[in-house]
């Protein structure tokens, strides 16, 4: 092998592997599956950060569910479809972190971060007690 080819192999590869967080941080955009196949959340980008509303509700429900759990009584009246449940995201280590996921089951925000999986999956991770106690979903791709 000549020592053109060898260089030119090895630009390739660095460029690859520069270019990879680049696409890591653009795949998280788009419509996502929850785990229990109740709702699509759409992710996109919200100025600075990263963030997603309920796009639509697949579960029979009453019509214009209302998030009658949520904290501030001036949002009890709103419906769920079109609320933002994920908020304040920022890529930093491979993953989307610093973030809050809100659960209308409950009305709870909990610390959150999210990570894409290597079959293309979307792991969402809610934490309490500064990260001790933490679930996780995997969604899909819609």
């Amino acid at each position: 092998m000549t020592m053109f080819l060898r260089l030119a192999m090895a630009s390739l590869a660095i460029l690859a592997v520069q270019a990879t967080p680049a696409t890591a941080q653009s795949n998280i955009f788009g419509n996502w599956l929850t785990e229990d196949n109740r709702a699509v959340i759409a992710i996109s980008r919200c100025g600075e950060t990263v963030c997603g509303r309920i796009a639509r509700i697949l579960v029979e429900a009453e019509a214009g569910q209302r998030d009658i759990n949520n904290p501030d009584p001036n949002l009890r009246n709103r419906t769920i479809q079109g609320s933002r449940i994920l908020s304040g995201f920022r890529f930093d280590r491979g993953q989307y972190r610093h973030g809050q996921v809100y659960d209308p089951e409950n009305g709870r925000n909990y610390n959150a971060r999210l990570r894409l999986n290597r079959d293309g999956s979307l792991r969402v991770t809610g934490c309490v007690l500064g990260g001790l106690i933490c679930q996780s979903q995997n969604w899909t791709r819609r």
